[in-house]
């Protein structure tokens, strides 16, 4: 399978933020988005330890990235499923 993707957006905000992921986080993103794409979802919101990111299922994309201590303020919407790691 295609590894996952991320967007310019997404590094931008990574980097921005100090935010990186090990491969072994980033093996677990991408079964739990498969897991998802298993269930018809298009887009999801995925929370793991100290970040949060939103990933387009259907494109294999991760559009953008936050620090878990940003989500107080933020409203998602255009997603369709939650995945907590």
């Amino acid at each position: 399978a295609p590894s996952l993707k991320f967007s310019n957006h997404a590094i931008e905000r990574m980097s921005s933020r100090g935010i990186s992921y090990s491969p072994e986080e980033l093996t677990r993103l991408s079964e739990a988005v498969k897991k998802a794409a298993a269930k018809g979802s298009k887009d999801t919101l995925v929370l793991m330890d100290s970040s949060a990111l939103i990933v387009s299922v259907k494109n294999n994309t991760v559009v953008t990235v936050m620090d878990k201590n940003a989500l107080k303020e933020n409203v998602f919407t255009n997603i369709d499923s939650t995945i907590v790691m």
